[in-house]
């Protein structure tokens, strides 16, 4: 038997030219790679690890994810270099704070660029002059006071916040985007600058353009920001239809 070894006479692909993506997942979330596939074009792709968190969704239970983010960084494609890591989860990153995320990324994988919903959301709120928020979130109203106490201390006006008070991060999944649709105009309020849909597990991404006709103003997303601020620190130069203004208009300037 002859035994040969086959010399390329190929040039070999790039993949994603546009942007590697490591995405920092729940191991609970159902939703963030189905939306973030979505909302990134195809020269850009994400890379999932997963960190464990544990229910029911609180502040403390929340905090106690963070021993585990370097782990996961250092899992994502190890020895391939990433543009951005995000890590996916907005109530988490106010327990834990935007900073020791970062710290903890670069634990493993440093000097990559990091991102998360919260520091997502704050860079689109200023991209679309907002001040005033109205906010729908999954979450319990514990939750949500932290929520809108962290927004209010970054000098923003919190007109109001709701949740469907939820516990168990695998079942905001559940809710129906027409659901979603539905308690959004209910929601926002007419004074509001625009409305932000908190958090990466709820199917919110597919409803945003229906509800900036409906409320006439924009919508952000945690999903929606995630893609929309790590293709900006990617430098991806093209708009994003089909999501929103801020997709859409935002995007390139």
């Amino acid at each position: 038997m002859k035994v040969e070894s086959i010399v390329p006479q190929f040039e070999l692909e790039q993949l994603a030219p546009a942007g590697r993506i490591g995405v920092i997942a729940l191991a609970t979330d159902f939703n963030i790679e189905s939306d973030l596939r979505q909302l990134y074009p195809s020269d850009v792709q994400a890379f999932t690890s997963r960190v464990r968190n544990v229910n029911p969704l609180t502040i403390e239970n929340l905090r106690s994810m963070a021993p585990g983010i370097s782990a996961a960084a250092d899992t994502i494609l190890p020895g391939t270099d990433l543009d951005v890591i995000i890590y996916g989860c907005t109530s988490g990153t106010v327990a834990i704070g935007s900073d020791r995320i970062t710290t903890l990324i670069h634990q493993t994988r440093p000097n990559v660029a990091v991102t998360n919903p919260i520091t997502a959301a704050l860079a689109a709120f200023e991209r679309l002059n907002a001040k005033r928020l109205s906010i729908l979130t999954p979450y319990t109203e514990t939750v949500n006071q932290e929520m809108a106490m962290f927004f209010i201390e970054q000098g923003y006006d919190v007109l109001n916040i709701a949740g469907f008070a939820f516990e168990d991060d695998t079942t905001m999944t559940y809710i129906s985007p027409q659901d979603i649709q539905q308690a959004a105009i209910n929601v926002c309020s007419p004074d509001a600058d625009l409305l932000f849909i908190s958090c990466t597990a709820l199917r919110s991404a597919s409803v945003i353009e229906a509800l900036e006709a409906t409320l006439n103003k924009p919508v952000v997303s945690s999903n929606q920001a995630l893609a929309w601020h790590s293709l900006r620190l990617v430098d991806y130069p093209r708009p994003v239809n089909g999501f929103g203004v801020l997709m859409a208009q935002y995007l390139a300037l």
